[in-house]
C-alpha cells in the first residue's frame, strides 16, 4: 500500500502522524510552519515533514503524487476555504482517499460535497482512532471499554489456522482474549478450550490492547 500524506501539523494532524509512523507506516506531514515540520521531525514524530504553502498548486504538485500516495488527512486549522482547496487539489492529482478535519456540521457537508471520503469533528484521541481505522481494514470494532481495550471481530488469518489457542499464546503476545469463535452453519461459541484450535473461515470475537491490536494486524491480517 502507498503511504500517507498528513496536510496540517497542528495537535490533530501530529496525532495522525505519530500513530501511522509508528506502526511503520510511510507518512509526509505538510505545513507551510516551517519550525514546526522541523519539530516533529526533532522530536520523532515522523521521519519525513515537509514545509510549503498547500494551496500553491505548483508547489503540491512537485511533492504529492498518487503512486506515492493513497490516503490524505487534511488537518488545517480554522480554515474550511483552505481545506476545500486542498481537497480538490488532491481529487485532481489522483489521492483515492481524502479524510477532512471540520470545525461545524455545515462545514462537513460542504467538504464532503467536493470529494471528502470522511469528515471528522476531532481532539487528539479521535486522531488516533482515525489512523487505526486505516491500519485495521479487515477489522470490525463492537466495542470501547476505554481508551486501551476494544471487542474486534475479524475473520482467522492464514498463518494461525490450525492452531490452538493455547499454541497461539495471543494473550502473552498482544493482550489478547479470544471470547468467541463463529463458524459456518453455528452459533457463536464462547465456551472455549484452550486446546481449541482455529479452523479455516473461522470468525474470531477477541478483547485486545489496540495498540497490540495494531501490531497483530501488521503481522498476521496484512499478508
Amino acid at each position: 500500500m502507498a503511504g500517507y500524506l498528513v496536510i496540517g501539523a497542528g495537535k490533530f494532524g501530529r496525532s495522525i502522524a505519530k500513530t501511522l509512523y509508528n506502526h511503520n507506516e510511510t507518512v509526509l506531514v505538510i505545513d507551510k510552519n516551517e519550525e514546526l515540520t522541523q519539530q516533529i521531525i526533532d522530536d520523532g514524530i515522523v521521519g519525513e515533514a515537509v514545509s510549503f504553502d498547500v494551496t500553491e498548486e505548483n508547489s503540491l504538485k512537485k511533492v504529492v503524487s498518487s503512486d506515492d500516495f493513497e490516503v490524505a488527512f487534511i488537518c488545517i486549522e480554522g480554515s474550511l476555504q483552505t481545506s476545500a482547496l486542498v481537497t480538490v487539489m488532491l481529487k485532481e492529482l489522483g489521492i483515492k482517499t481524502i479524510i477532512c478535519k471540520a470545525i461545524t456540521k455545515i462545514e462537513g457537508k460542504i467538504l464532503e460535497k467536493i470529494g471528502a471520503r470522511k469528515v471528522v469533528f476531532p481532539d487528539e484521541s479521535v486522531g488516533r482512532e482515525l489512523a487505526f481505522e486505516f491500519l485495521k481494514p479487515d477489522v470490525t470494532e463492537h466495542l470501547k471499554f476505554s481508551e486501551k481495550y476494544r471487542i474486534f471481530e475479524f475473520k482467522a488469518p492464514k498463518k494461525i489456522i490450525g492452531k490452538s489457542l493455547v499454541e497461539l499464546g495471543l494473550r502473552k503476545k498482544y493482550e489478547m482474549n479470544v471470547i468467541g469463535i463463529k463458524r459456518k452453519g453455528e452459533e457463536l461459541r464462547i465456551s472455549l478450550s484452550p486446546d481449541e484450535k482455529i479452523l479455516e473461515n473461522d470468525m474470531l470475537l477477541v478483547v485486545v490492547n489496540v495498540e497490540k491490536m495494531i501490531q497483530f494486524n501488521k503481522e498476521y491480517l496484512d499478508n
